[in-house]
């Protein structure tokens, strides 16, 4: 990587600011390691230089015009394929649009266009973002930088490898079931998922869906909170309107001292108190890592929200978001459609008035135990991922510790407890195992503590400084388009 593909996002929105750099030769830095590298792990599906490199020049006329910059001013970004760029082909890893053209921004692009950035191009994701391994019919199977025979994980799958791999600094994903968590922790980089309503994620068919949210990523805490502080807000398609603007995540930036956490009671739970499975080298590693906070002054103690409700939430509430979502598609397009998909809508759709009456109830019981955790604790604390980056010619893992997976959502487990709660949770890197595979944490913290939960992320980051380890990824042919094994659903 050249100097420019090493910058953070403040680094580099810096220099731009500065005139120390334009925003063409970011933008020509950031489409020449696209070239070098892409074809190793297929983390870019579309690009367009032409139309980046016309905004790059318009960028550099309005930094030499004076005029006041916006915070992501010259940033170039591809964006995560499900979401929406006018004028931009998307294709959400399905042949039933392959074709499709977008004719507006979905509204994270449109407040990402606003702060300034330059959108490059689209990231891989896996059918319709369902499932936490990013391959499709239309693309191929994204991999991983740090072993590109391994998952980059999913949804957000292409986003994390792309930033991993210095592709970009920072991108926008989305998580329902761990999309952004999960390849966070197998890439070595931060993922946010925020409060409810903190940034737009309008459903089609539903202004009130809770459970799948928009968020960022990047190699560290403070280009998150940058990325919060330029686009996060109300917006009249999400109701109600969360109690955080932009300038809340302004706060962290200047803190650039190893944290303090003193006070901070943080309860870590390896297993989620349901005796979830986690792979024994996932668990050593973050076990070794646990030092960190306390050595911050964090009081840190084995003990777990009351997840007992939480599968039941989760699975129905997902379930009937795909119904909704995709169920005319797989009505008329079934043959096009892969089984996963296929099985989740047709879960949501055979659900009774009483089974859905169930959920609100469980709902209702789990929010009631995230109160009494709260009430004793600061941040829960769990693995990301309860597995390492696995071979990406897999569908999913098949097993974790000897216990089969039953459906394709099995192995995210760990993932859909906590989104099932609607908490804020940050996804960070947490060290390595003996063979070089990332590993990473969950840390959450109670309803609309985004800024609090940031700022202690940070301080374990600071401390811990693992995402400074960056992947030997040598340009060249790569595999990313292997076929891959299939399992049942």
């Amino acid at each position: 990587m050249n100097e420019i593909q090493q910058m953070t996002v403040t680094e580099l929105v810096g220099a731009i600011r500065r005139r120390d750099l334009s925003c063409r030769e970011a933008a020509e830095s950031h489409l020449a390691r696209i070239d070098a590298i892409n074809s190793v792990i297929n983390a870019v599906v579309t690009v367009d230089a032409d139309g980046a490199l016309a905004a790059a020049d318009a960028a550099d006329r309005m930094t030499a015009s004076g005029a006041d910059l916006p915070l992501l001013h010259g940033l170039p970004m591809t964006h995560k394929d499900t979401h929406d760029v006018a004028g931009m082909r998307g294709t959400q890893g399905s042949p039933i649009f392959a074709d499709h053209i977008p004719v507006a921004d979905a509204p994270i692009v449109a407040r990402l266009k606003a702060a300034g950035v330059v959108t490059t191009g689209k990231t891989n994701v896996p059918e319709f973002a369902a499932g936490s391994h990013t391959f499709n019919p239309v693309f191929g199977t994204t991999t991983n930088p740090y072993d590109p025979t391994r998952s980059a994980g999913g949804s957000s799958g292409g986003v994390a490898a792309a930033i991993a791999a210095g592709i970009q600094p920072l991108g926008d994903g989305s998580d329902m079931g761990g999309s952004l968590r999960i390849p966070a922790s197998f890439c070595n980089v931060v993922g946010f998922r925020p409060s409810y309503g903190v940034l737009p994620m309008p459903a089609a068919t539903n202004d009130w869906a809770w459970l799948g949210r928009t968020g960022p990523m990047a190699r560290e805490v403070a280009d998150i909170a940058l990325f919060m502080q330029a686009v996060a807000g109300p917006s009249e398609r999400v109701l109600p309107s969360a109690p955080l603007r932009g300038t809340d995540f302004s706060g962290i930036l200047n803190d650039r001292e190893p944290g303090d956490l003193r006070g901070v009671r943080i309860g870590f739970s390896p297993d989620f108190g349901l005796g979830v499975p986690v792979e024994a080298e996932v668990l050593q590693v973050l076990r070794e890592q646990l030092h960190h906070f306390e050595d911050a002054g964090a009081m840190v103690e084995e003990a777990t929200i009351d997840f007992t409700d939480a599968d039941l939430v989760f699975q129905r509430t997902r379930a009937t978001d795909f119904a909704a979502n995709l169920g005319q598609l797989v009505r008329d397009h079934r043959a096009l459609i892969k089984p996963e998909v296929i099985w989740n809508v047709e879960l949501g759709q055979s659900l009774t008035a009483t089974e859905l009456i169930e959920a609100t109830a469980a709902r209702t019981r789990l929010a009631a135990a995230v109160r009494a955790f709260y009430s004793r604790f600061d941040l829960f604390l769990a693995p990301g991922a309860q597995v390492l980056p696995f071979d990406a010619t897999q569908r999913y893992p098949g097993a974790i510790n000897g216990v089969e997976s039953r459906t394709y959502l099995d192995w995210m487990r760990s993932a859909c407890l906590l989104s099932a709660t609607g908490l804020p949770v940050v996804a960070l890197p947490a060290g390595f195992t003996a063979s070089g595979l990332p590993v990473g944490f969950q840390l959450a913290a109670n309803h609309y503590r985004d800024v609090e939960l940031l700022r202690h992320a940070h301080a374990f980051e600071a401390r811990s400084r693992v995402a400074d380890r960056r992947p030997d990824l040598v340009p060249g042919s790569g595999q990313a388009t292997r076929p891959i094994v299939t399992l049942d659903a």
